[in-house]
């Protein structure tokens, strides 16, 4: 072994009884039985060894030590009359004739136990993460991410791609988020931006005649936190073919990440390939949203025309969707929290009945439904002890979603209709190309501006004509859903600048709009583009699946808190007036916490 030590932590068993040895680590702990006897556990990266202290020299050594200190220990391997089958080197112990000290810790108390450090209060983990991540369960989920991704790298460079690094230092680009902005000290008032994907670098590497191109690429993008989606920065496996269409990428993610969750995943289930393909209006329409989980096996049904005219108020005149779930035995106390637990995250309430054992209809809004007891039963294909949960709207896309946050919370709340121990992969396919935006009321891109149209140039043409809506217009994009959570975003790219500048028409921006926004793309596509399509995997989600953690924090080494602070580092951080100077910046006001 190196790094002066002979051997690690976590290597020595009853064969090395009888040699002399020499550890380094962090004193974990120190156990005093007696006069001059203590246990030592000594830490490293790779494991934990028990010294045991049978002399006053070396007890002076480590009783004036704090926990989390680091030490060299040299002595003598022997068995351990008290055997600990849980630790790996549980059978030895070292008996030291020489203990240093490499680093003292000089605090007499830790922010944190460093084994319980994820019950820490989660500002507390972040600030000390140097010592978070000393905790094994910690950093299992970093050794594990370094795997994954040496898999992804080997995967992608055996199907033939080339790892090839794209600029960070770019311009600012509308990619559907903030940008962050850096100023340019030699260029006044202009700034650079930070990628918030490698989107047009790598489409313009399959024009400059590469053929398979792929990095795991950090994306910046100025947006808020939640559970699956970290502030700031995260990684993704950037991927793009020369001469493909769908089929040829949707086939290499396929063959690329099915062995990754079967080697990597917690749960050893994983759905073969090829995944099944779900066009995004179907999935809204059973499922209510475009990330489906497919490990719950309810469906949603429309029940507008059947339950429209029963004289229950918040059903007229509005759409109205069921979930029916068999073999429902939850509580009154249950269904209500259900119900409130959907109107928190949908802003929209829900409603319910059931089927008694006897048929008849009861509890919720049973006696609103009970005159159309038969056709109800009929038409939703109820049986005793069905309950049935529905959400109304008057627009269709609330009404989906309301709906869809019925069935996941149902299928939480019902074991016998999720089959959670498993990875469920899909597409979800042919997604609306534009939308009418929320805040602007016009028509606007709804996913990637760069996606080809399905239909090419002729279906612009009719949209801009008048003959059809431009909201049927399909773009030839595609995400993988695992288990509920988008896992990857790709599309069929639009490599031809007539249907490009036609594409952007329509949502008011002209070619000479096109030619400054994306001068680069733009250029290289009249200089013989091939068709290409391409996808990025985020990996920072596929470590959190592969893991099982509810919170992507769990699986990246320094993350920001969910104000997009590095509470260890201070960042963001004031700068000095001089700084400011040099890149002709001047703060006009300060913003309150």
């Amino acid at each position: 072994m190196v790094q002066s030590r002979t051997h690690t932590c976590n290597e020595l068993r009853m064969e090395h009884v009888g040699q002399s040895v020499k550890l380094v680590g962090w004193m974990e702990n120190l156990r005093e039985v007696g006069n001059n006897f203590g246990f030592v556990v000594l830490r490293d990266y790779y494991g934990t060894t028990q010294i045991v202290i049978e002399n006053e020299e070396m007890m002076s050594v480590v009783k004036a030590l704090n926990k989390e200190s680091t030490i060299s220990v040299e002595g003598t391997v022997r068995e351990r009359a008290s055997k600990n089958p849980r630790q790996d080197t549980g059978d030895i112990e070292v008996v030291p004739e020489k203990i240093e000290v490499l680093g003292r810790c000089r605090y007499n108390e830790l922010p944190f136990e460093i084994n319980r450090s994820r019950e820490a209060d989660e500002a507390q983990r972040l600030k000390y993460r140097f010592l978070d991540l000393r905790n094994p369960a910690v950093k299992k989920n970093i050794v594990l991410r370094c795997q994954v991704v040496a898999a992804l790298r080997a995967a992608m460079t055996a199907h033939g791609f080339l790892e090839i690094t794209t600029p960070i230092l770019t311009a600012s680009s509308p990619e559907g988020a903030r940008d962050y902005l850096v100023p340019s000290r030699k260029h006044p008032g202009k700034f650079y931006a930070l990628p918030q994907a490698p989107q047009q670098f790598k489409q313009l590497l399959m024009t400059s005649g590469f053929d398979r191109y792929f990095q795991i690429a950090p994306c910046f993008r100025d947006e808020d936190a939640r559970g699956d989606r970290t502030p700031g920065e995260f990684y993704q496996l950037d991927m793009e073919m020369a001469f493909a269409n769908q089929d040829d990428v949707l086939g290499v993610l396929e063959d690329v990440l099915v062995p990754i969750f079967e080697q990597y995943g917690l749960y050893k289930r994983v759905t073969p390939a090829p995944f099944r393909r779900i066009p995004f209006r179907e999935a809204m329409e059973k499922y209510g949203t475009d990330k489906p989980d497919l490990r719950i096996d309810l469906e949603i049904q429309d029940a507008t025309a059947l339950l429209q005219g029963i004289g229950f108020g918040p059903f007229e005149g509005n759409l109205i969707k069921a979930i029916v779930v068999s073999d429902f035995n939850a509580t009154r106390k249950q269904i209500d929290k259900l119900c409130a637990d959907v109107e928190v995250q949908s802003a929209e309430k829900s409603y319910w009945f059931r089927v008694d054992e006897k048929g008849e209809l009861v509890g919720g809004i049973a006696k609103f439904v009970q005159p159309i007891r038969e056709q109800v039963i009929e038409a939703l294909g109820l049986k005793s002890g069905d309950f049935v949960a529905l959400a109304a709207n008057a627009k269709l896309e609330t009404v989906q979603k309301t709906a869809g946050v019925l069935r996941s919370k149902l299928g939480l709340l019902c074991p016998n209709h999720m089959d959670k121990e498993q990875y469920q992969l899909c597409w979800i396919v042919d997604f609306p190309m534009y939308e009418i935006g929320e805040e602007s009321g016009e028509l606007e891109f709804c996913h990637n501006p760069f996606s080809m149209p399905t239909g090419g140039l002729d279906v612009l043409l009719k949209a801009e004509r008048g003959e059809i809506d431009p909201l049927s217009i399909m773009a030839n994009q595609y995400d993988l859903v695992c288990n509920g959570y988008e896992s990857a975003s790709g599309a069929v790219r639009n490599h031809d600048p007539e249907i490009m500048v036609k594409a952007f028409e329509l949502v008011r921006l002209g070619e000479e709009d096109v030619k400054k926004k994306f001068p680069a793309m733009y250029n290289a596509f009249c200089y013989g583009a091939p068709p290409h399509a391409g996808a990025a995997p985020g990996v920072d989600r596929l470590i959190m699946l592969l893991t099982g953690e509810e919170s992507i924090r769990e699986v990246i080494t320094f993350p920001m808190n969910q104000k997009a602070q590095d509470v260890m580092m201070g960042a963001p951080s004031e700068v000095t007036q001089k700084q400011l100077d040099e890149l002709h910046i001047a703060c006009v006001g300060e913003l309150e916490e």
